[in-house]
């Protein structure tokens, strides 16, 4: 039985690449990539030279692929599942090959690294203690509104990928469900030669994005603020149960 290797890649500078990354491209029998032309690019820039074989492995073919790969596997082979930049699975493909892998009682294995999620969080300047992180934002205004909608009592801090040609909308109909106040951080090229990371309530976000914006961008919200609870004994309950005005 072969093993299946989730394998983080860099977001940006090639620099951030682990040791068993290097490796893991190095001996494998089987590199699955989102991109092969970017994965053949990364293990240039490593130094690595790829003696498996490469395959893509992307939205339109995921299915199909995800059959071959698991063969490919129980074959005996050793298989690195690797996407455009950070974590595979997260917002980017990988799911149904590992859900097939596992269920035909292959081995899983990840070797972890960069991810604009936890990079945007940290430099963020917002609470970390608790987040959730909520991927892309449907792309019709309705879908996103409502989406927004559901998460406007959310209280832990929230993170978000949006396209750059649709990171305006999004942030205006942000402020327009979420409050014009909410603090928020846009993290674009994050770990790149033109990092920039804007920190600011939702309107002012929305207001410099409106000229438009280049590159990958993570956005990093605030959660809704807590609601202080009313001091006093009236109609404060006892743990037996009872109110102990009534006594």
């Amino acid at each position: 039985m072969g093993v299946l290797v989730v394998a983080a890649t860099p977001i940006g500078t090639a620099e951030d690449a682990s040791p068993r990354l290097r490796e893991a491209l190095a001996t494998a029998e089987v590199v699955a990539a989102e991109d092969t032309r970017r994965v053949r690019r990364l293990a240039a820039a490593l130094g690595v030279q790829l003696e498996g074989r490469v395959v893509s492995y992307y939205d339109a073919n995921e299915r199909q692929r995800a059959h071959e790969l698991v063969a490919e596997l129980q074959a005996g082979r050793r298989v690195v599942l690797v996407t455009d930049a950070g974590m595979p699975l997260l917002s980017d493909p990988g799911y149904r090959l590992l859900t097939e892998a596992i269920a035909a009682g292959i081995p899983v294995t990840c070797i972890p690294g960069p991810s604009a999620i936890t990079t945007a969080l940290v430099v963020s300047g917002l609470p970390v203690d608790r987040f959730c992180f909520e991927g892309f934002l449907p792309r019709r205004q309705a879908g996103r509104r409502s989406r927004l909608a559901e998460l406007a009592d959310e209280p832990r801090t929230m993170v978000f990928f949006e396209a750059p040609h649709r990171l305006a909308a999004t942030l205006a109909d942000m402020a327009a469900v979420l409050g014009p106040e909410r603090r928020a951080a846009a993290c674009r090229e994050l770990t790149k030669t033109y990092e920039e990371v804007r920190r600011g309530s939702l309107v002012e976000l929305a207001s410099w994005a409106a000229s438009g914006v280049r590159g990958e961008v993570t956005l990093v919200v605030a959660g809704a603020p807590r609601v202080a609870r009313p001091s006093g004994r009236r109609g404060t309950v006892d743990g037996d149960g009872t109110d102990p005005g009534s006594r």
